[in-house]
């Protein structure tokens, strides 16, 4: 593949060589070191094969001496292509300042990607990247990497480490986010854990302190379950964090009244492409009007343009199909009403607990002025236990 490149570059010649000995052209060839590839036998005594622009003109000179009649096929490459363009002044400059646009336009910085955010959004870390003079269309020589990445830091807590290296037109970012260290208890603060809600005690797990309950015992909100204060005959009266973990069965009964009546959308078959052109952080529509309809959604596609050799433009071609439709209010069945409000009251319930699962859950929805009543009955496995310090004298 390379070498063929540089054939190409250099430029080739496609040759028809008819002769009564064709065994005495390749001897010439093979005696003058004239490289030849893609050999092809058409008849016993002509042969097709290519050789380079140089190489031809010493073995035209060379065939003078042989009995041959050697015929061009074809011409290409480089040479070849510039000469076609050797008179025509206004398509030559256009391609020199085209050429010299594209040299320019490589220091600057047209795309980014990004690398190993997993909580953090690519759009906050580019507002940031933007906050302190890097975007599209900075100049790549300009970033100081060292300010920058301090800058970034301090801009985004959740990162440890970003480093921006540019490779052409592309800045490519690398961060690392940070980890959390795990919240350090102090237990000079002394305590006691109590039930933050009623529940059916399954599980106790005092960290430190004294429980108070054992399980299968029933326990109602602000009970004390694990006491920071213990006496004994030997250490006497101790206060200590009192922190555990107490896992009880909980139930729950919400509520959720949803109407009877939707708005929905019927899509009217008419569609609308619009395309567009970006280039930094401006844009050029190549349509009429610039506002989008209320009542259509909106189907984005955005095509970088290229060069062969993945050589990255800073044009973006924009897409937008727009789909047309219509909103109509319609009556929703018993079963879509219970769906859209049991999705709800699970959200909530689930909200609600610190550690758990729901084990058990019955859900019913019967209509009622104008809409659906849904109710849902859940029991639930969670931890209760909640710390409260003690007041300090």
């Amino acid at each position: 593949m390379l070498q063929r490149a540089v054939n190409y570059w250099k430029g080739q010649v496609t040759l028809r060589v008819e002769s009564g000995f064709p065994e005495r052209v390749l001897n010439v060839c093979a005696a003058r070191q004239i490289a030849f590839w893609d050999l092809r036998w058409e008849t016993p005594l002509s042969f097709t094969f290519t050789v380079t622009r140089r190489d031809f003109r010493r073995l035209k000179k060379a065939a003078e001496r042989l009995s041959c009649e050697i015929a061009v096929v074809e011409r290409e490459g480089m040479p070849y292509l510039l000469r076609r363009f050797r008179r025509r002044y206004a398509l030559t400059a256009g391609l020199a300042l085209c050429a010299l646009a594209l040299l320019a336009g490589s220091f600057f910085i047209w795309d980014f990607e990004i690398e190993g955010n997993e909580t953090l959004r690519e759009e906050e870390i580019l507002r940031a990247l933007e906050k302190y003079g890097v975007g599209l269309g900075t100049f790549g020589f300009s970033i100081e990497s060292e300010q920058l990445r301090n800058d970034i830091l301090l801009e985004l807590p959740k990162l440890s480490y970003i480093a921006v290296n540019v490779r052409g037109c592309r800045a490519q970012v690398q961060v690392r986010e940070r980890v959390e260290a795990p919240e350090i208890v102090d237990k000079r603060r002394t305590g006691n854990t109590v039930a933050k809600k009623d529940g059916f005690i399954t599980e106790i797990r005092p960290l430190d302190g004294q429980k108070l309950v054992l399980a299968g015992t029933t326990v109602q909100k602000g009970q004390l379950l694990i006491s920071g204060v213990t006496d004994d005959e030997q250490a006497g009266t101790r206060f200590l964090r009192g922190m555990g973990k107490v896992y009880a069965r909980t139930w729950y009964d919400l509520r959720c009244k949803v109407p009877q009546t939707v708005r929905r959308k019927h899509y009217t078959g008419e569609e609308r492409t619009r395309v567009a052109l970006c280039w930094g952080n401006r844009r050029l529509n190549l349509y009429l009007g610039g506002g989008t309809p209320a009542d259509c959604d909106k189907a984005v596609e955005r095509t970088q343009l290229r060069l062969p050799g993945d050589i990255m433009l800073p044009v973006t071609v924009v897409r937008e199909t727009l789909r047309f439709y219509e909103e109509t209010e319609e009556l929703r069945t018993a079963a879509e009403a219970e769906a859209a409000a049991a999705a709800a009251l699970r959200q909530v319930l689930l909200s609600g607990m610190e550690e758990g699962e729901v084990e058990r859950e019955r859900i019913a929805t019967v209509p009622i002025d104008g809409s659906y009543l849904t109710a849902l009955e859940a029991e639930c496995r969670e931890q209760i236990g909640q710390f409260v310090e003690l007041p300090r004298e």
